[in-house]
């Protein structure tokens, strides 16, 4: 991939990976350039969301960025809160992902998944106006579904390890086989 691919790629809106009545909806916090330049969610090299949902039990084999259309399988599927792919997060604004929370919402109740998982505990804090949301079981409810904030896999996110990382999705991976549900 070259720097103009990845310049070309800047605000390009990658497509869902979802259908109705998903077991999980994983929502990212938005694409990075790279997934702006290939189409495939979670695709930065660093990223360690494809590794983490593996070793969590969610997935019998790890995937790759371009296996992420076998997610719907396993009644999975992806989605993010501000849909523009920009090189780092930081330069998305408040009001995009407040605005990225309301069209959030809107798809989750379309597509009545059981969970909505937000791979980012900021980026969940400020869509949904929650200061005091923390890692884990959110008491909100959204179209029905439950919600749980999980870590931002980004290979940025040095408070975590792929293992305590995995730890917590297998966390929400428990809740979603016990939910009476599946």
């Amino acid at each position: 991939m070259t720097p103009e691919d990845l310049r070309a790629a800047r605000d390009r809106v990658v497509p869902d990976v979802v259908a109705g009545g998903l077991r999980v909806l994983f929502c990212g916090i938005n694409p990075s350039l790279t997934t702006g330049a290939t189409g495939h969610h979670f695709a930065f090299p660093g990223n360690r969301f494809w590794p983490v949902l593996h070793l969590s039990g969610f997935t019998p084999r790890q995937l790759r960025p371009a296996d992420q259309a076998e997610l719907l399988q396993y009644g999975l599927g992806i989605t993010n809160v501000v849909a523009r792919a920009t090189a780092r997060a930081d330069e998305l604004s408040a009001e995009e992902f407040r605005a990225g929370g309301q069209i959030l919402t809107s798809k989750v109740e379309r597509l009545r998944p059981r969970w909505l998982a937000v791979v980012g505990i900021t980026a969940y804090r400020t869509a949904f106006g929650d200061r005091r949301a923390r890692i884990g079981p959110q008491e909100r409810t959204i179209g029905g579904a439950r919600v749980w904030a999980l870590p931002n896999p980004s290979g940025l996110n040095a408070h975590w390890t792929a293992q305590t990382m995995a730890e917590e999705y297998k966390r929400l991976r428990t809740a979603v086989d016990g939910d009476g549900t599946a």
